[in-house]
């Protein structure tokens, strides 16, 4: 096979490599379609090569060299693209077809007035654009399977939160409960001991009327007995006597005043009672912490309403929402109304910032505090960036807190902030807000900044209406 060129396995009069090979009684060789075609044109059976007349009609099919031709196209196929059509090879390429075609394609009909270039030349364009989707690709499945990765972190996250967030749950119900079961225990042993009192007061006056009744029963008998006697004399003599015992004889018939069970006293308003003794138990923080906006080195309390800074990274989902520059939180409850006022314990913390930020303020990379932000930075030591200390959004304030409050009048434009323990005045912001607002924490120091509960009042209406 390998001594044998295409020359030596094309037909002599199409040219190209043999289609069903007939063999003439002269030993030439030709396509059988091609010697018929020449047949019919002449109109006589001689051979194209050496026009010797062959008399078989039906010459003899050249398996030999057939599968030669077929040996010789297989492999040309595995080894370099042929043109389906013409069994040419592919060297120039269509630019309005955008695709491979052999020299008798760029001749045909299909192809009229068609640009053609040599393949060698439209390759290296080709292969250029396709290395830059391909890197492109690589780049976004490099990427995804970061955010994949990010997905499987946040799914695990997802479960460790609901399981602690279910053991907060059950903790803080669980005391609901104990107070609830000690409240009952407290009232039912008040009911326990009234009802002790009152048999035992009962008991007594049982006894007292029994005495009575055995002391009236003799003097009944007594009377009687003076009736039936006929000695007038002696009925005269213990007249008086009789009478008299008759008169102290007789018992006070009423019962006691209050000898019953005071029930008003245990079930009148006994939810609404118990309700406000568990003011004691029961607080409310006006500002929760989110702990899905907090920056990886912060950690927060399990009642999220205190924050502190950490050397360790936290082990959390890198989410849209979370800080991942600044050491700062959001609040939990965005405000786009009204006015809103929260204390937040600052005392012994020596790097803090502490205000309120837009809802759609960027929370990724150092822009944090160049707009939307207003609020009051404490830094004792002066170790903040220069790049915070951007004055139309944080003020600084050098003197010792032990709290500072933040009181936000949404409509009226104002954020104003002031150390409750002294009564004194910090500092006013005055914007129009149009956006939701949220409160922010930022804390650089270990000791954690802790926002105050606020006492809650239960007031009686006692309105006619």
């Amino acid at each position: 096979m390998a001594s044998l060129s295409v020359e030596d396995l094309s037909c002599p009069v199409c040219c190209e490599i043999y289609k069903d090979p007939v063999f003439l009684s002269c030993s030439h060789s030709l396509c059988k379609e091609c010697l018929q075609k020449f047949w019919k044109t002449k109109r006589t059976q001689e051979c194209p090569i050496c026009r010797k007349r062959s008399s078989n009609q039906d010459p003899p099919c050249n398996l030999v060299l057939k599968n030669l031709c077929d040996s010789f196209l297989k492999e040309r196929s595995e080894c370099e693209e042929i043109c389906s059509l013409h069994r040419e090879k592919l060297k120039l390429f269509c630019l309005d077809d955008k695709q491979p075609v052999c020299f008798v394609c760029r001749d045909s009909e299909k192809h009229t007035n068609h640009k053609f270039k040599p393949i060698c030349e439209v390759l290296p364009s080709y292969k250029e654009e396709l290395n830059t989707t391909l890197k492109s690709l690589q780049k976004k499945l490099k990427h995804t399977e970061i955010i994949k990765g990010k997905c499987d972190e946040a799914v695990q996250h997802i479960k460790t939160q609901a399981e602690h967030t279910e053991r907060q749950i059950k903790e803080q119900f669980k005391k609901l409960h104990e107070f609830l079961r000690d409240e009952e225990e407290a009232t039912i042993t008040s009911l326990r001991e009234e009802e002790e009192q009152k048999s035992q007061m009962m008991k007594k006056k049982l006894e007292e009327m029994n005495t009575h009744i055995s002391a009236l029963s003799h003097t009944i008998k007594h009377m009687e007995e003076m009736m039936k006697s006929n000695d007038d004399v002696s009925f005269l003599k213990n007249f008086n006597v009789t009478m008299e015992r008759a008169q102290i004889s007789q018992p006070d018939s009423q019962m006691t005043s209050g000898a019953l069970i005071h029930v008003p006293h245990y079930l009148d308003n006994l939810t609404f009672r118990v309700w406000k003794k568990m003011q004691d138990i029961v607080h409310k923080t006006p500002v929760i912490l989110d702990p899905n906006t907090a920056n990886p080195r912060l950690i927060l309390s399990h009642d999220l309403t205190r924050v502190r800074y950490s050397l360790n990274i936290q082990p959390i989902p890198d989410n849209p929402e979370r800080f991942d520059y600044y050491e700062c939180v959001l609040g939990s409850e965005g405000f786009n109304s009204g006015t809103h006022c929260w204390d937040v314990e600052v005392k012994d913390n020596i790097l803090w910032i502490i205000g309120v930020t837009t809802a759609s303020n960027q929370r990724k990379g150092s822009v944090f505090f160049s707009t939307d932000v207003w609020s009051v930075q404490y830094d004792e030591f002066g170790l903040f960036p220069l790049y915070i200390n951007n004055p139309s959004t944080v003020f600084h304030v050098t003197q010792y807190l032990e709290r500072l409050r933040v009181h936000l009048d949404y409509d009226g434009g104002k954020v104003s902030f002031s150390d409750p323990v002294t009564n004194t005045h910090l500092h006013t912001f005055t914007h129009t807000f149009t956006h939701t607002l949220l409160p922010f924490f930022c804390s650089f120091d270990f000791t954690p900044l802790r926002i105050l509960p606020v006492k809650l009042m239960v007031t009686e209406n006692h309105s006619s209406d």
